[in-house]
């Protein structure tokens, strides 16, 4: 029973990795909305959809309940990674910045290992490893090459980036006690802060045309939104170590949705990139190792 929950916990958070692989193509039709006025935007809507569910499955805010300390993961984890982003992005060249940023899996695969009950094994590793070896050919799609040639400040924050969203799912599955209710509260919270970074160094543009506006209430009600739940109930009660691997579907999936849409071509290099990563997270989830499981777990008994 247990391990059934545990695979249905893990659907549930490859759930927000689908989701997350249509943020580019819907934040690319959401017009000319800057950064954090759209990331203000989306996760309003994402908080407040959350909440809109409440009613109708007994939530009351005695259930929220939970440590100071829950709080600051989950909102330190979503404003701070989403910050960091953006301040990377405008202050390094794009394809390093999200090379950098990308490195997360792999950070969630190796700090697992240090969650009770976790155990790291090679394979998982190795996975991860394939994963940003197609991380790594994605972003260097039609570019020369890496050149490192940005500020210190773009760089420190796509490491930033990168640390923040392991650590704020690492420790997210430490504090499984906490309901992923809360999410709605870190969006909220969320969505309050990049408000006054909006004000603080933005200009206002609002979405142009029902189509626009039709991305932006996408972007909040999935990869803005739902996902952030499906992350945390995954990373909570799934298999930390293969939702790791498997987040390098994410990058993967929004390329091939971009050169469905014509906003990008195929290329060699693009189906090297999904051969790799879809070797890795077969490679991370065991199931090519299964023997060497067994093996070891008849020798340890």
């Amino acid at each position: 029973m247990e391990a059934a929950r545990a695979v249905n916990a893990t659907a549930i958070g490859f759930l927000a990795i689908l989701m997350w692989a249509i943020l580019a193509l819907l934040t690319a039709a959401s017009g000319a909305v800057p950064p954090f006025q759209l990331l203000a935007m989306t996760f309003a809507l994402g908080g407040l959809a959350g909440i809109a569910t409440w009613p109708f499955r007994g939530v009351r805010l005695a259930h929220l309940r939970v440590p100071p300390r829950v709080w600051a993961i989950g909102v330190g984890g979503l404003f701070g990674y989403h910050f960091f982003y953006y301040t990377a992005l405008r202050n390094a060249p794009v394809a390093e910045a999200s090379l950098i940023a990308y490195l997360w899996p792999m950070l969630i695969v190796l700090g697992s290992a240090l969650l009770p009950g976790e155990r790291l094994r090679w394979f998982h590793v190795a996975g991860a490893l394939a994963g940003f070896t197609g991380a790594v050919l994605l972003v260097l799609r039609g570019s020369g090459g890496l050149e490192f040639s940005g500020s210190w400040i773009g760089y420190g924050s796509a490491i930033a980036c990168a640390f923040l969203w392991s650590s704020y799912s690492i420790l997210s599955r430490s504090q499984k006690q906490a309901p992923t209710d809360a999410v709605a509260i870190y969006c909220l919270a969320t969505a309050a802060l990049s408000a006054l970074c909006h004000l603080a160094f933005e200009t206002t543009v609002w979405p142009e045309g029902w189509r626009q506006w039709l991305a932006v209430a996408g972007l909040g009600l999935m990869p803005v939104g739902l996902a952030f739940y499906a992350w945390d109930h995954g990373v909570k009660h799934g298999n930390i170590q293969l939702l790791g691997g498997a987040a390098y579907f994410a990058p993967l999936l929004s390329t091939v949705l971009l050169v469905a849409t014509g906003f990008a071509q195929w290329s060699a290099q693009l189906v090297i990139a999904c051969l790799a990563i879809t070797f890795g997270a077969v490679l991370a989830s065991g199931r090519l190792t299964r023997g060497d499981a067994t093996i070891e777990k008849a020798s340890a008994q």
